[in-house]
């Protein structure tokens, strides 16, 4: 059973910094690829950013580029989250996801890629 757990959320002012962490379980880590979705209030889910298994390639929505970086330890099998620069328009929910099968057609950036979900870490970022 594959599990996904998030934490690193919080409460913080605009212009901070925040990492979230995703904690994988239940199969080999490093073989697979990872995203981060978000939730703002009363929005629907949005990509974040990417990272193929092989930490090669990392793929980030528009408005997170060059604020946000997604890295991976596999040895922890952990993916990261590294936010900074925050804005208030980054207040939601955060999710992991990793897709069921190591050679997944589609996209990165499509929910449908993804397979396995966490329970989300809430971000709130203060004006």
């Amino acid at each position: 059973q594959v599990q996904l757990v998030e934490s690193g959320g919080g409460l913080v002012q605009a212009g901070g910094s925040l990492r979230l962490s995703c904690a994988a379980s239940g199969r080999t880590f490093s073989r697979y690829a990872m995203g981060w979705f978000r939730q703002g209030p009363g929005k629907e889910r949005e990509f974040v950013a990417a990272m193929h298994w092989s930490g090669g390639s990392t793929y980030y929505a528009d408005s997170v580029k060059g604020r946000f970086t997604i890295s991976r330890d596999n040895a922890k099998n952990t993916v990261y989250l590294q936010m900074n620069s925050l804005k208030p328009e980054d207040t939601a929910v955060y999710y992991c996801a990793t897709p069921r099968y190591a050679k997944n057609s589609g996209s990165y950036y499509h929910e449908g890629f993804y397979d396995y979900w966490g329970q989300g870490t809430q971000v709130t970022v203060s004006s």
